[in-house]
């Protein structure tokens, strides 16, 4: 009998694409929700609902270079917005244009991410992981050459768009790909693994940015994320099998996918968790934003210590999330290990409102570091488990989900990360006000659209293990 939260073995499905058969599939039956026969759970014809779990691709484990690759392409994003900080300055100098002016390329590039999933998930049902998966990051290091070569900071504006609309390919496909191989536990435990890997890229890449211009310049450094990309691509090609065998992809086209996104979206459930991810990706923004004046303009600490601070939240990240992933999920029902995380954000948020508001007096460096490292600390409790749980409702869309997901991450973050610095670099208290409004946001669509109580009890009654809503 199969066990929850592994991967099931399924017959092999041979296709057009000769790596398909490199991983054992199930084939879908006239009722499995991975078929294009419309009925209730369809969510082109209907809002859909909670379907049985669509057999996974894989029948093996992922390997370490399977992984590896994953969490390289899931790097994508904060290694195009991460490893140039230290050039922009520079790059101001250079085209003769203010810091402002340099900002909007960072914008610019957040907003390309954001769209660029909501197209490159339906391709990905559409044609299967591959292609699109290596269409996109071939256009990706041409877009990284584009950007080398900008002669204006508009033009260099404009490329950084294209750079994060077709690097958004490697992000949202990795999700899918997830999606494909595992289900439940297993693919919360998968997603935390990833998180090692991009957790880590924030911590080197600002670093490696500054050690970067040490021998080269800011063009340079948009060459070395063009050879990524053609690296990226070679890897795909040589290590990532296809996980969506034709008969399991949707046909239909990208209009029909993005109705599709529209039924997932009445999914109360589904939507919960896509609120409670998203609005927590905004939260790690807001500090991404906010903490370089907080810890050095407010609190005079040199660009060396804040580096220091800045890797320490950022390995508390990384550690997190393996806790999650090795210890926690599996042992405690992922709703209540997502509660405890947000839990953990309120009281973070609160603690850095006070301090900062200068209620008790003024807070010095230690303490409100103590809060944002609580903070980035509870974040990987709450996202892997999220998406988890959002995407084990849609087996029939894996990559228009992963790209609602993706998208509204970065929209939010989008949205949000102006506001940390509305009362100017004087103050902390716009990034914890920002913070708090989003740690009680996204527990009010835990509780209000996710219901996990009900849901468990509803598991309950039905003698069915509980592994989250």
């Amino acid at each position: 009998m199969h066990q929850p939260g592994r991967p099931r073995p399924g017959g092999g499905v041979s296709g057009e694409d000769p790596t398909a058969a490199a991983i054992p599939t199930a084939i879908p039956g006239p009722t499995d929700p991975g078929t294009t026969d419309p009925g209730p759970t369809d969510p082109r014809t209907a809002s859909p609902r909670p379907v049985p779990p669509t057999p996974p691709a894989a029948g093996r484990r992922a390997g370490p270079l399977l992984v590896l690759v994953l969490g390289s392409l899931t790097a994508v994003s904060p290694l195009s917005m991460d490893l140039y900080l230290p050039a922009l300055p520079d790059i101001a100098d250079d085209l003769g244009t203010g810091a402002s002016s340099v900002q909007l390329t960072l914008t610019a590039c957040l907003l390309g991410l954001a769209l660029g999933q909501l197209l490159a998930g339906p391709l990905s049902d559409q044609f299967g992981r591959r292609r699109p998966l290596m269409a996109g990051m071939s256009c990706y290091a041409l877009a990284s050459v584009a950007c080398a070569l900008a002669p204006s900071a508009g033009a260099l504006t404009a490329c950084r768009l294209l750079q994060g609309l077709t690097g958004a390919a490697g992000v949202v496909i990795a999700r899918a790909v997830v999606r494909d191989l595992y289900e439940g536990v297993a693919m919360a435990r998968f997603f935390s693994s990833l998180m090692l890997i991009s957790g880590a890229a924030p911590v080197l890449a600002p670093v490696a940015g500054g050690q970067l211009m040490r021998v080269t310049d800011w063009r340079g450094i948009f060459l070395v994320l063009a050879a990524a990309g053609v690296l990226l691509v070679a890897a795909v090609a040589r290590l990532l099998p296809e996980t969506l065998p034709p008969a399991r992809r949707n046909p239909s086209g990208l209009l029909p996918a993005l109705r599709t996104m529209g039924g997932l979206c009445r999914d109360r459930v589904f939507t919960g968790h896509l609120l409670v991810a998203s609005l927590t990706m905004a939260a790690v923004f807001s500090y991404i934003s906010a903490s370089p004046f907080v810890v050095q303009e407010i609190h005079g600490a040199s660009p060396q210590a804040f580096s220091l601070l800045f890797m320490l939240n950022s390995l508390a990240m990384v550690a997190t999330s393996q806790i999650n992933g090795k210890l926690l999920v599996g042992r405690f029902p992922m709703h209540r290990i997502t509660a405890a995380g947000l839990g953990l954000m309120l009281l973070a948020a609160a603690s850095l409102l006070v301090m900062t508001s200068g209620a008790l007096g003024r807070a010095g460096l230690v303490p409100v570091s103590a809060g944002l490292f609580l903070m980035m600390g509870a974040m990987p409790l709450v996202m892997p488990n999220a998406n988890t749980e959002a995407l084990t409702r849609t087996p029939h869309a894996a990559g228009s989900a992963a790209a609602l997901l993706g998208a509204a991450a970065f929209f939010v973050s989008a949205l949000v990360t102006p506001l940390v610095g509305v009362a100017g670099e004087d103050t902390a208290v716009p990034m914890a006000l920002v913070q708090l409004g989003l740690a009680v946001l996204a527990i009010a669509a835990f509780l209000l659209l996710c219901r996990p109580r009900r849901t468990a009890r509803r598991g309950a009654r039905a003698g069915r293990p509980i592994l989250g809503p």
